[in-house]
């Protein structure tokens, strides 16, 4: 038994041998429709910019086409909801199977990193989309900022398209492509992630129901305007209302943003990569997909699922109000808070039960204003340098750090910060004593 035992070990060591030195294969050639797929590349982008420690055709293989993800054996468990106890991250009530299905598949590509095959880089900001949206749960804020520029001149805001465009990507799959802010730019400012809570609430609001918060006269000088946009998805020109500057308008349009701009991978609304710094000859050497990069034979593509995931995304659970949040909420409306936070709106009709006429608690009228000092001085379609949109003000207890730059730790440095339009109702709050500043602030964390 000894003896046989010993053989056979000594046959497995002799074949493990034999293995080891043969020579590997040659990598296989040939794209979807001419041979087998191109070999998966072995590189997977840190966090960081990765070091190159060889020239770059050396060091990767041009791709023809993304490989096919492995789908996960599984499908991920359907979300359990308590009507009663409503939870950050929880879909939509009232949501079909099928879109259920749709909710949680989307989750599944909202948390993936993408990685240089399937198209990320050769410039971005972050791999994953909950690298960004993840406080209170998938789909928060976060303190993860991003930096826009811009040259301001006597003639108006440039956004020196031509140096890569205002967004700054901070990251790179090769240390040759990483991005700078120019030296022409004189303007730096800093975006906040924004949650993406109740986006398919947000898209479901009528543009007739946004503009009439329009005001003819100005109260307290307030008044507001609407920003038009023209929809890279139904190429309709309608109310913005995703965004800082509401410069978006439907949650695939978002998506689609999202993954070109922030992650660098292209699809077929935002087909081009962008250029580290708007070089050309770096874009060449860098970018080993051919682009449209989200682009799958079948099915839908990773940013249409993502769509998915935050259009069926309910809204943060509001908390039942205390006595004190109570008296911080007459404080809220006394104020004049409400002329710009206006507590709720609804949707309009639909034949889809979710979004049929519901009534929507954003606290936002989901217009641009002058904020005066506090505009961040970039200009995107009709918002001008000093406009913001009106941020909605529903789970505010999981979106610290405040403002669009983040600069204000406390809702008490947030709401000192307003100006322009806001500066009347800034002015009442800072005349409250300091117990009904936090009786504003507990309403507020309530909402």
């Amino acid at each position: 038994m000894i003896t046989a035992r010993l053989i056979g070990t000594l046959a497995l060591i002799a074949a493990a041998t034999q293995l080891a030195a043969a020579p590997t294969p040659p990598p296989a050639t040939g794209g979807a429709n001419n041979g087998p797929a191109p070999a998966p590349m072995k590189l997977t982008p840190a966090p960081a910019p990765v070091k190159r420690t060889v020239e770059p055709d050396a060091q990767f293989a041009p791709v023809k086409k993304p490989a096919l993800r492995p789908q996960p054996l599984f499908r991920p468990a359907m979300p359990r909801m308590n009507p009663a106890k409503p939870l950050f991250g929880d879909p939509l009530p009232g949501l079909t199977t099928a879109q259920l299905e749709l909710f949680v598949d989307g989750k599944v590509d909202f948390e993936k990193s993408e990685d240089v095959e399937g198209g990320l880089g050769p410039i971005f900001n972050e791999s994953s989309c909950v690298a960004c949206h993840s406080s209170g749960a998938t789909g928060g804020a976060s303190p993860r900022n991003v930096t826009r520029f811009g040259r301001v001149t006597s003639a108006g805001f440039d956004g020196l398209d031509a140096l890569g465009g205002s967004l700054l990507q901070d990251q790179a799959i090769l240390p040759d492509a990483i991005e700078l802010v120019p030296l022409e730019a004189n303007l730096v400012v800093k975006r906040n992630s924004t949650p993406v809570f109740g986006l398919g609430l947000m898209e479901a609001i009528p543009d007739a129901a946004i503009i009439a918060n329009v005001r003819k006269q100005p109260v307290d000088g307030v008044k507001g305007k609407v920003n038009m946009i023209t929809d890279v998805v139904s190429g309709q020109t309608r109310v913005g209302r995703f965004g800082w500057k509401a410069q978006q308008t439907s949650v695939l349009a978002f998506a689609a943003d999202a993954y070109a701009n922030e992650m660098g991978v292209t699809n077929r609304f935002f087909p081009t990569e962008n250029a580290p710094n708007g070089d050309a000859e770096k874009l060449a050497k860098s970018d080993f997909v051919l682009d449209p990069e989200d682009a799958p034979a079948t099915g839908l593509a990773d940013f249409e699922k993502v769509a998915n995931f935050m259009k069926f995304l309910a809204p943060p659970p509001g908390v039942k109000l205390t006595p004190t949040a109570a008296a911080g909420q007459q404080l809220f409306m006394a104020a004049g808070c409400a002329l710009c936070h206006v507590p709720s709106m609804q949707t309009g009709p639909s034949k889809d039960p979710a979004f049929d006429r519901k009534e929507v608690r954003l606290f936002s009228d989901l217009l641009l204003h002058d904020m005066g000092s506090l505009g961040d001085g970039i200009v995107q379609a009709q918002a001008g340098p000093r406009e913001m949109r009106t941020a909605p003000l529903w789970g505010l207890r999981v979106s610290a750090p405040y403002l669009h730059d983040g600069r204000a730790t406390t809702l008490d440095a947030a709401i000192a910060a307003h100006d322009g339009e806001a500066k009347v109702s800034r002015d009442r709050y800072l005349k409250l004593t300091p117990a009904q500043k936090k009786q504003l602030s507990e309403f507020l964390l309530s909402i």
